[in-house]
């Protein structure tokens, strides 16, 4: 099929590609995608600062903001897929989810502005785990029991 590198397999080119798209799997994309921008915003503000900060802490901020723009690409990448009905997003994006939750529980454990970040970032990651454990969601990506057979 047109429009698909070579590794796709054929069945995975037509999976899904017909139907409509539930609202839950939607909406477990666009806070995928959510969750990447605001890793990409993050990561360049850091990296900036570190640029035009301080000598010394220039180095860890800097690979601190790279650090973070390159980690927007697991969410980014799984919002994609997401989207666009591809079963393998599923992983990515249950990944991305577990991962923020540590994350979200040490910005509620400061004494500081991060705990709104926190609580936010909580809300979206068990959000997403919900909406992408969802049997409509499973339903949707082809994701199902396997047969005992």
């Amino acid at each position: 099929m047109r429009g698909y590198p070579a590794w796709v397999s054929s069945a995975e080119q037509t999976q899904n590609s017909e139907g409509p798209r539930p609202g839950r799997l939607t909406a477990a994309a666009a806070l995928a995608a959510l969750e990447g921008l605001v890793l990409v915003a993050v990561g360049g503000y850091l990296a900036v600062q570190g640029l035009v900060g301080d000598a010394g802490d220039m180095r860890s901020a800097v690979t601190g903001g790279l650090t973070m723009i390159a980690l927007a690409l697991l969410p980014l990448i799984a919002a994609r897929g997401l989207f666009k009905l591809r079963s393998w997003s599923r992983g990515p994006a249950v990944i991305t989810q577990i991962m923020a939750l540590p994350v979200a529980w040490q910005l509620l454990q400061t004494n500081s502005v991060a705990i709104p970040g926190g609580i936010a970032l909580a809300v979206v990651a068990v959000t997403s785990l919900v909406l992408l454990v969802n049997p409509e969601t499973t339903k949707a990506l082809g994701i199902g029991p396997r047969d005992a057979a």
